[in-house]
């Protein structure tokens, strides 16, 4: 199960209001207005290979 906090910038009136969930691998990021709307998963960019020389 996802465990969905709602964002520090995120005010009570409505309001911007993001929630993030932290996955193993990425986080992701809902409107908590509409959470059924689905959400947006952010990974992280993979590093290059190093190099040997």
């Amino acid at each position: 199960m996802t465990t969905w906090r709602k964002s520090s910038r995120s005010d009570e009136t409505g309001g911007q209001c993001v929630e993030l969930a932290r996955l193993s691998h990425a986080v992701c990021v809902r409107d908590s207005k509409d959470p059924a709307a689905g959400h947006l998963q952010l990974a992280p960019k993979p590093s290059p290979p190093s190099s040997t020389t």
